[in-house]
């Protein structure tokens, strides 16, 4: 089988592994397999080379296209031919970094030292410098995992549930607790520790709906992740049902879940909500159709905020108020007070939204309808 072959298959068998949160396109063009967009910061769209080392995996994921019950082609790249198929897209320019992940063939670090080869190889012996993500294998070693990180300018480590007894449902190969809390607090641990890269970053990933986990139950857990470590991002992974798995009858679950979630991480990660200040329904489950944000504030005592007084802890809790637009309002606010909702306007605070929610100089903008 050619590499271009075995490159279709293994970058289709790495479609769950997500390095996007805005698109859910978990496929590839069937010309060019393996490149997928990735979204960055600024908004810009970044095109990465996304594949598995091998599609082979001891571990019985119940959700997972590679787990070890399933039948169907079952190969591996070499790093040296991984390493080559690479380099042959970002030679012609078509990506700009490398997305590695790889299932678990036998031994966890035996699979582990599979990919380090292939970035050491792409680092050393060709001297790729562009970005890399490598995928931490569960159960990996920490010597394993420091290696990683010198190479690599972000890993990450899938976490999969919010609780040992959701993991449980999806597995029964992992130890939450052991493989994958304990090698999270070690990737934590060892950040900013590479000379090679300093600033490298570190990231995880759910799945939503395959278990039976609450909404809460999840941001819970990322609340605790987010106060004990640097994490960057956590990405949600809507289950899809997989044919030949244990779950292939299992409903799919809605994007517009994992897009509120999205929202409400943001609030934890980004502006610093506890979990408590968040909404739920019944079910411990997040509005589909209401902003976390709105939802949060009509339970906050400190509204209507004064612009020109507030400190940002509160600024930052009026929807429509970033961060940036909130640290913006407190630099400015400090040569000359605001006078009207214009001003804001011009610094990116979506004022429709804000209105009801703040005071100028003492004036109301504006009031809740009820």
């Amino acid at each position: 089988m050619s590499t271009l072959e075995k490159m279709k298959i293994l970058t289709d068998s790495a479609q769950y592994d997500l390095c996007d949160y805005v698109s859910h396109h978990k496929s590839s063009q069937v010309n060019l397999p393996g490149i997928y967009e990735a979204t960055g910061h600024n908004g810009c769209k970044i095109p990465l080379f996304k594949t598995l080392l091998t599609n082979k995996c001891k571990n019985d994921c119940k959700y997972c296209i590679n787990q070890s019950k399933r039948n169907f082609t079952r190969l591996e790249l070499s790093p040296e031919e991984l390493a080559k198929a690479f380099l042959g897209y970002y030679g012609r320019g078509m990506v700009n970094g490398l997305f590695l992940s790889s299932g678990i063939t036998g031994d966890v670090d035996e699979t582990m030292e599979k990919q380090i080869e292939t970035v050491h190889l792409l680092r050393n012996k060709y001297g790729y410098d562009d970005y890399i993500h490598l995928k931490v294998v569960p159960g990996a070693s920490k010597d394993s995992i420091k290696r990683a990180m010198a190479l690599a300018n972000r890993v990450s480590i899938n976490i999969e549930a919010a609780t040992p007894s959701g993991l449980a449902e999806l597995s029964s190969t992992k130890d939450y607790n052991k493989d994958i809390l304990k090698r999270l607090s070690w990737i934590n641990s060892l950040q900013h520790k590479s000379t090679t890269y300093p600033n490298s970053t570190h990231t995880t990933q759910l799945i939503v709906g395959a278990n039976s986990e609450s909404d809460k139950e999840i941001l819970e857990r990322m609340e605790k992740i987010y106060k004990k470590s640097e994490l960057k991002r956590t990405y949600f992974s809507a289950f899809t049902p997989v044919e030949e798995t244990e779950f292939s009858n299992k409903e799919a679950c809605s994007t517009d879940r994992t897009a509120k979630l999205y929202n409400a991480d943001s609030l934890l990660n980004d502006y610093h909500y506890n979990v408590k200040e968040l909404v739920f329904d019944e079910n411990d489950r997040l509005s589909l159709t209401q902003d976390p944000k709105i939802l949060a504030a009509k339970n906050m005592d400190i509204f209507p905020v004064e612009i020109n007084r507030a400190p940002l802890v509160e600024l930052i809790r009026v929807p429509g108020i970033g961060v940036k637009s909130a640290r913006k309002i407190i630099s400015i606010r400090k040569k000359m007070p605001f006078t009207n909702i214009e001003q804001l306007k011009k610094l990116g605070v979506v004022v429709n939204r804000a209105e009801p929610y703040i005071k100028i100089s003492g004036e109301f903008q504006t009031t809740f309808d009820l």
